[in-house]
């Protein structure tokens, strides 16, 4: 809360929304004092339900969203809605850091935001199909959103106990749809397909608490791993359909970010295979030249990003347990999906410990 009402950019309003908290964010927002910040109370529906009862609450015509586990640099919000004066722009997803990358599992997550995240929105922001606006950062215009939302044909937010007894716009279709677990890519497909560009500004950066377990890394991940699948599959006819969305956007998905990956595992075995019956002087030597073409992409990203080289030394022990658990996690996603099991969002424990982190 204060990183938003310390940041330079005039005249926002901050809206925040306690949907059922059990925390005492209501209290502890009101009990801080700040200037122009308004709290909604409503009964637990969900991230979508939140995040539908604060845009109809919403005074002005760019909307930015934010989670609560993250902090915003002081001129986080004027990057970030800068990209505005385009009028073709819908939306601008932000540059999301790790704030906490004090433990080995939130060091090998940082690794992955800059290379596995910020280097690929970099190429889709030049393919113009960026598939997901982070939750954690982005900023949208609201005329996008609903004209988004109408496109998919979401029904109104009518509902007091889901939406805060609130519609947007007085009765515009229900902007954030609840049907997938991962709405931020869910309403950034949709965007695309109404025809709205999508873009990437690494300048406004927002630092984000990730997890420090593996127990909860796995859970963040089931649930980001089986949201995308929901929202891929509900967004499959864009693919005959005209726009960068279907020609690009979802085949890059279905590459990059299932099929390769159900790979890995036949990699391992492979390597394993030839330690045990081909000799490990050329397994050893595969294993190194895979390690160094990471090491490459990863120096590359962390220049682009402007982030020192120093974290990059546990790039090798995250071969032998990280990666690993993000293609079990993946598997056990895509086997949800073809059993069409329903998964319920699961709630990651936060300790606030998220920090703007030095570049040095």
């Amino acid at each position: 809360m204060r990183s938003l009402a310390t940041g330079d950019h005039p005249g926002i309003e901050v809206i925040v929304v306690d949907d059922g908290s059990t925390d005492g964010t209501a209290e502890i927002v009101e009990a801080l004092g700040l200037p122009n910040v308004k709290v909604i109370r409503k009964p637990n529906g969900g991230k979508a339900s939140a995040l539908n009862a604060g845009l109809s609450s919403a005074r002005h015509e760019i909307v930015v969203m934010v989670d609560g586990d993250t902090i915003f640099e002081p001129g986080t919000v004027r990057r970030l809605v800068q990209p505005f004066a385009d009028p073709s722009v819908g939306a601008v997803a932000g540059n999301v850091k790790v704030g906490n990358r004090h433990s080995l599992v939130a060091r090998w997550q940082h690794i992955e935001y800059v290379i596995g995240f910020n280097l690929d929105r970099r190429l889709y922001e030049t393919l113009r199909c960026m598939p997901t606006v982070p939750g954690a950062i982005g900023a949208f215009r609201r005329r996008a959103l609903v004209s988004a939302a109408g496109m998919r044909g979401s029904r109104p937010a009518t509902d007091p106990a889901r939406d805060g007894g609130q519609a947007a716009d007085g009765g515009a279709p229900r902007v954030m749809s609840d049907d997938t677990l991962a709405e931020d890519t869910d309403i950034t497909m949709s965007m695309l397909r109404a025809g709205w560009r999508v873009v990437y500004e690494e300048g406004a950066r927002a630092w984000t608490e990730a997890p420090e377990t593996l127990a909860e890394l796995w859970k963040q991940r089931y649930r980001w791993s089986y949201g995308t699948m929901q929202a891929m599959w509900k967004h499959r006819h864009a693919l005959v359909e005209k726009g960068p969305l279907g020609r690009f956007g979802l085949p890059f998905l279905a590459l990059f970010s299932v099929a390769l990956p159900l790979l890995a595992p036949v990699i391992d075995l492979l390597a394993l295979y030839g330690l045990l019956f081909l000799g490990w002087t050329e397994t050893v030597i595969a294993w190194t030249g895979m390690l160094a073409l990471q090491a490459g992409t990863a120096a590359i990203a962390f220049r682009l990003d402007r982030e020192s080289h120093r974290p990059l030394w546990v790039l090798p022990l995250q071969q032998f347990a990280y990666r690993q658990l993000m293609y079990l996690v993946l598997i056990q996603s895509v086997v949800t999906a073809l059993t069409g099991a329903r998964l319920r969002w699961q709630k990651m424990h936060r300790t606030g410990q998220a920090e703007v982190a030095s570049r040095a």
